[in-house]
């Protein structure tokens, strides 16, 4: 039998088809965020790909540890991951709008974001440090960057960080000029341009690895001990979903699976909370 109006009532559905396909058709209705990805084979995860070592692209292709990481979540979930590559001022506001069920930025875990999103557990730690040139040797400590013009990537906590950080400093030092993506910071640090870039210890480590003749890290790093986690809405619909993936990260923890892949795209392991945290920040 077909149905032709739309919105049809449960008590409409149960008189129409009875009780038991009635009941059928409306949990089919309201399959939540995880249903919905197993029955499409697919689960789209936004991200921003400039944003090493978790997600960038190499020869043209998406390469980091976003992507080991949530393919191996699909196999959790039996399910196909496609990326989608977004600027990060739009991923969050697109989440908000349903475009997508899950961000795989990842984005460090903080207070206000808690109250509006929900976060997987910890993958990696995010406490926020700074990379120089590795030929100034002006800069030996976070104090020494006070009066010289910085960089950091907009509307990023790292940002909100740095800048609190260099309100502390005496003197006067310019406002942080702000990137649309960390890729374009480094670029122009490389450059002259700037004298120091903020960004969570594990990224700047991976650049500096990377390029070690022009870069370096700043230690110790000046930020609060803080995490990355992924992101979902904090909804009954994206619990399922966010229930799995929590599940498949400790599963991943616990296995060695996540150790090995801090291993091999940051040259360390980050002891790890297993279940969601308070954050510091």
């Amino acid at each position: 039998m077909t149905l032709t109006r739309r919105g049809l009532g449960a008590a409409a559905i149960s008189t129409t088809l009875g009780t038991g396909l009635a009941a059928a058709f409306v949990r089919r209705a309201a399959a939540n965020n995880l249903e919905k990805a197993r029955r499409a084979g697919e689960l789209v995860v936004a991200t921003e790909m400039h944003f090493a070592p978790f997600d960038f692209t190499e020869g043209g292709r998406q390469t980091g540890l976003n992507l080991e990481l949530f393919t191996e979540f699909g196999k959790e979930i039996g399910v196909k991951i496609t990326f989608q590559d977004l600027p990060w001022p739009a991923v969050l506001p697109g989440l908000e709008a349903s475009r997508y069920d899950l961000v795989g930025g990842p984005a460090t875990i903080t207070r206000a974001r808690s109250e509006r999103y929900r976060f997987s557990v910890p993958v990696a730690e995010a406490t926020v440090a700074l990379l120089k040139r590795t030929n100034d040797s002006s800069i030996t400590k976070p104090q020494d960057i006070a009066g010289k013009q910085l960089g950091g990537a907009t509307t990023t906590a790292q940002l909100a960080q740095f800048q609190a950080f260099v309100a502390t400093l005496p003197g006067t030092t310019p406002p942080i000029r702000e990137y649309q993506s960390f890729s374009e910071a480094y670029a122009d640090l490389a450059a002259g341009r700037i004298a120091a870039v903020a960004n969570s210890l594990p990224n700047i480590v991976y650049v500096a690895k990377q390029r070690p003749n022009v870069f370096s890290v700043v230690q110790p790093p000046f930020g609060t001990k803080s995490y990355f986690g992924y992101i979902g809405r904090k909804d009954a619909d994206s619990a399922p979903l966010m229930d799995a993936l929590d599940a498949a990260i400790v599963k991943m923890r616990n296995d060695g699976r996540l150790s090995a892949m801090q291993t091999k795209w940051f040259g360390q392991v980050f002891d790890t909370p297993d279940k969601p945290i308070e954050p510091a920040l």
